[in-house]
């Protein structure tokens, strides 16, 4: 950290520095860009602090994996007057914002930049869910309103383009492209053989009725926020109204954490 600053002084104004995962201080010292030294969780609850307030992003990761995390700091130190202030390597994110309902009032709310995952928790038995796509909300008819579908299994993943490579690439589901609006439903051991991962548009607005559920049922937000759900709960998931700001790293193509780091593609050694 104190590298990274003493680097950074002699290039820009900085308006504040600390150890923590709240970025708000930023925004009321009015920041044009916010340098997260961590890895992918530390970025994600950073973005998740400044609400609707989004101030561009620079992952430096110092942490394992680093996919959001795009720059090493030696990379940063490199491209650091471009990252600061060319708006034309931010990018844009989907956000989701997650409500957990009990008798029709909102009893938690927080917003997840990667998932919302509901998992059975213990005694561990499979629970039910009843997943609806845009019913009872003013101007988007359902014809008729029913649920989608009943998922019985070991629960839900519902995460953003972001978020496709975390826990719902290890469940099967989709890898998207971080620029791609969409949502994605990705059942989680779902007791059935017809049950696949589906993507929608990310207008949609998404309910999830806990129909039978385990004293341990959980909603966890990003891996790090969770909210304990009861049979009857609803849990409400639609797309934020601000977009988290992510700045690219330009020195590294689109899939070059997709390949360099999860080694999507790649093919088996013949030669061994």
């Amino acid at each position: 950290m104190r590298t990274m600053q003493a680097f950074a002084q002699s290039r820009c104004d900085i308006v504040g520095a600390e150890l923590g995962l709240d970025g708000r201080k930023a925004i009321e010292a009015k920041a044009h860009r916010l340098i997260v030294l961590g890895g992918d969780g530390t970025l994600i609850a950073v973005a998740r602090s400044l609400g609707a307030s989004q101030i561009p992003l620079i992952g430096v990761n110092v942490g394992k994996l680093g996919f959001l995390a795009e720059f090493s700091t030696d990379e940063l130190m490199k491209c650091f007057d471009d990252a600061v202030s060319d708006d034309s390597g931010v990018g844009r994110r989907t956000v989701l914002q997650v409500s957990v309902c009990r008798d029709g009032q909102v009893r938690d709310t927080s917003l997840a930049v990667n998932d919302c995952v509901i998992q059975a928790g213990p005694p561990f038995r499979i629970i039910r869910l009843g997943v609806s796509i845009n019913s009872e909300h003013p101007g988007k008819p359902v014809s008729p309103v029913l649920p989608v579908t009943d998922i019985s299994g070991d629960g839900l993943i519902v995460c953003t383009s972001s978020g496709s490579t975390a826990h719902n690439l290890s469940a099967g589901g989709p890898i998207m492209h971080a620029g791609v609006q969409a949502i994605v439903l990705t059942p989680l051991c779902a007791h059935s053989l017809t049950h696949r991962p589906l993507v929608i548009e990310c207008s949609s607005v998404i309910d999830i009725q806990a129909d039978s559920v385990n004293e341990g049922t959980t909603v966890i937000i990003d891996g790090q926020v969770s909210y304990a759900l009861s049979q009857g709960d609803r849990v409400s998931i639609r797309r934020f109204d601000h977009d988290f700001l992510l700045v690219r790293n330009p020195l590294t193509a689109d899939w070059h954490n997709l390949v360099s780091k999860l080694y999507w593609g790649r093919q088996p050694d013949y030669d061994r």
